[in-house]
């Protein structure tokens, strides 16, 4: 299993040399991927929780292949509907080649209303645009001698019944965000038992966690896991393990914006996980 960092795009604290510092950590740490998170349009609902400035993932990512070397990088998760399915193909093929073969392409279908409006997308179509602009972008990439994309994983995200179908239809990884390890363990029953009713493979099972140290057990029945002391988290992870899980992504920022003034609390977070995880991300 190989565990990946989100990392924030976003926020009062956020400018390319904190994403630089990021990029570096998170690789020199030895995680395996580093993931970012993707808005257009900082409309107030948006701004509630993830103020400006916001960073537009794929300029992002091709700034963060430039001063990394073997880190994947990836969308967690990339709103489908918001771009034109040839564009999204040409910048994640590019992107894909520029890296050196590194990119995951985490998408979603959006949440945010009137970001939507804004872009004039309508919100009530965004499910079956986000499955028409999936299909389309797979057949762009098809065209080898044009794109030349290589593979590039697509992990679809949502917690709910559609996201989970549309991975089994659609991806190459389930990736459900920030929740308890009971919903995570139904979770990947549920994810065979669709891909068996749907006669299709089973996509492999790539969640993202909170990463949220604490110096005292967590012993809330809700706890999310990622949550907790560093023996909660280990014991997370190898749980996560045991359910099959491909690749879990830890999320260090847990929703205050002033965290993105201070992200050497999430590094120190970081490190821990690292330092007790360390056969592993040495892999």
């Amino acid at each position: 299993m190989r565990i990946g960092v989100n990392v924030p795009n976003f926020g009062p604290g956020t400018d390319p040399a904190v994403l630089r510092r990021w990029a570096r950590t998170v690789e020199a740490l030895g995680y395996d991927l580093l993931m970012i998170s993707d808005h257009v349009v900082v409309t107030p609902d948006v701004a509630e929780q993830y103020p400006a400035p916001f960073y537009e993932p794929f300029t992002t990512l091709a700034w963060l292949a430039g001063v990394t070397e073997r880190v994947r990088l990836g969308t967690s998760v990339l709103i489908v509907p918001y771009r034109h399915p040839l564009l999204m193909a040409r910048m994640a093929a590019n992107l894909n080649r520029f890296s050196g073969g590194r990119l995951v392409l985490g998408v979603g279908t959006g949440w945010a209303r009137q970001e939507f409006a804004a872009l004039g997308v309508p919100f009530e179509r965004r499910g079956r645009l986000t499955d028409e602009h999936l299909q389309a972008m797979r057949t762009a990439w098809a065209d080898e001698d044009d794109y030349r994309a290589g593979p590039v994983p697509i992990w679809v995200g949502g917690n709910g019944e559609a996201g989970l179908r549309r991975a089994v239809r659609l991806g190459d990884a389930y990736h459900p965000l920030r929740t308890t390890l009971p919903w995570l363990r139904e979770a990947a029953h549920r994810l065979k038992s669709v891909a068996d009713e749907l006669e299709r493979p089973v996509p492999a099972f790539a969640p993202r966690i909170v990463l949220r140290l604490t110096g005292t057990p967590v012993t809330d029945p809700e706890r999310r896991a990622g949550e907790g002391t560093i023996g909660q988290i280990a014991e997370d992870l190898e749980e996560l393990r045991a359910l099959g899980a491909d690749t879990v992504v830890l999320d260090p920022f847990d929703g205050d914006p002033a965290e993105t003034l201070h992200p050497q609390a999430a590094w120190h977070a970081l490190a821990a996980v690292a330092d007790r995880w360390s056969p592993d991300l040495r892999e």
